[in-house]
């Protein structure tokens, strides 16, 4: 229903152990680093959150994490590939109960409509890890708020969230990205970043419920 959080699942993940050479090679593995995690999350933007968790809260790096193209025609397929490394097995291992944990238990993926078929991501992350904080260049710790939704229902919510909080543009992702989506990653304090998503997903009810102005 209109509002209501729905649950995102993980599509597959796997510990693939002392891998070969390519995989060294093609994810730049760090020196030592022999055993991957993989995964693919049903919603590409939980895949990209969680994983910035696991860098949090187990001794894991993120090598390589890409949105896989048109994925948002076909959800069984996971809408992002990703992959991390440890220095041991036990530590990849860890890091993949916290990417499930994560998409599972605190993905704030939200239903705009009735039926269920039409939903955003609107993800506060109080506190960023190491993932995000050298891909976007942000202090650790910094709040950001992780705002996707369809292409123009997206517009609609930045829009919105930028004009109702006080928060900064990191990066602007405009229609469409490849999972077909438009979306925005804003920082600022962590209350002023939870107004920015409840703005995000407010303004976009309201367009879904009224979608033609003239």
């Amino acid at each position: 229903m209109t509002g209501d959080r729905v649950e995102c699942n993980i599509v597959y993940s796997k510990l693939l152990t002392d891998v070969e050479d390519i995989m060294l090679e093609e994810f730049e593995l760090p020196e030592g680093c022999i055993d991957i995690g993989i995964f693919t999350t049903q919603y590409d933007g939980v895949g990209y959150c969680a994983a910035d968790e696991a860098t949090k809260s187990a001794n894991v790096d993120v090598v390589y994490i890409k949105t896989l193209y048109g994925a948002g025609a076909g959800l069984n397929d996971g809408q992002v590939f990703g992959v991390i490394t440890g220095p041991s097995i036990s530590d990849v291992e860890s890091g993949l109960r916290y990417i499930h944990d994560f998409a599972k238990n605190k993905a704030s993926i939200y239903s705009v409509n009735e039926d269920d078929s039409n939903l955003i991501y609107a993800q506060l992350v109080p506190k960023i890890g190491r993932y995000f904080s050298k891909t976007y260049g942000l202090p650790l710790g910094s709040s950001i708020a992780f705002l996707f939704a369809p292409a123009l229902e997206g517009i609609v919510g930045i829009d919105e969230a930028l004009t109702v909080a006080d928060v900064e543009v990191v990066k602007f992702f405009g229609p469409p990205t490849n999972s077909n989506l438009s979306g925005v990653i804003l920082t600022g304090t962590q209350a002023n970043c939870k107004t920015a998503c409840e703005a995000f997903k407010n303004a976009i009810i309201d367009c879904v419920e009224e979608p033609v102005d003239y």
